[in-house]
């Protein structure tokens, strides 16, 4: 096995002092791609696509729970499989609390191809308490690129969804899949990759940090079990 060199305290604090200046260009950087991330147009969805959940049949705009965003993972379970994919799994085990995203604004679900009645048991098996939807029965899949043909047989991929509600209106504003969600799972990573982000008052482009009418994102942080909602 390759192991790090072995210096003194001095050396590594100097070291440590080197790397700490490629990591603030990174957040820079990173800033700066999220900001055009928010920048993107969007385009409406007008597919009238209707789900089967634990509450029976929803529409896309159901998925929202009343709130103003809507992060949709795209779960890797075929119709013909018995059990959802690892690596999907291993995705949703990190996922943190949701009412720290509930809290701005932002729903978020699990879609996936495979009949309800599949998704249910191992959901339980899981122990997972994520709403979970099956898309089975319509394009909402292949419409967002996590079914692929491939010499004429449906392929599977993960992907992350991004969604915006302006009244009866849902618009798609981004979409990344495969290695896109790598470093992906927690409220903030996700945030990031909605139109109204953070909702922090340094974040650009400027106007959407109440745009849930609430107080910017780490004023409202809470305890899990404190928020309203």
């Amino acid at each position: 096995m390759s192991l790090p060199e072995i210096v003194s305290r001095e050396q590594w604090r100097a070291a440590r002092a080197d790397l700490l200046i490629q990591e603030k260009a990174a957040t820079r950087a990173r800033d700066a791609l999220n900001a055009e991330r928010r920048r993107l147009p969007m385009v409406e969805v007008e597919e009238e696509y209707v789900f089967e959940g634990g509450d029976g049949k929803a529409t896309l705009l159901d998925l929202f729970e009343g709130r103003p965003q809507l992060v949709v993972y795209h779960f890797m379970f075929a119709p013909e499989w018995d059990a959802g994919c690892r690596s999907c799994s291993a995705f949703l085990d990190q996922i943190g609390h949701l009412a720290h995203l509930k809290a701005r604004g932002t729903s978020f679900t699990v879609v996936s191809r495979a009949p309800y009645p599949k998704i249910l048991p191992f959901k339980a098996r899981m122990g997972w308490t994520l709403p979970w939807y099956s898309s089975n029965g319509n394009d909402f899949n292949r419409d967002f690129q996590v079914t692929l043909e491939h010499e004429g047989e449906p392929v599977e991929r993960p992907g992350l969804s991004c969604f915006l509600r302006d009244r009866g209106r849902v618009f798609h504003t981004y979409s990344t899949y495969e290695r896109g969600l790598d470093g992906l799972g927690s409220t903030t990573s996700l945030l990031d990759l909605t139109a109204l982000g953070r909702q922090e008052e340094w974040e650009e482009p400027e106007g959407r940090a109440s745009a849930c009418g609430a107080p910017a994102g780490s004023e409202r942080i809470r305890y899990h079990d404190e928020y309203d909602d």
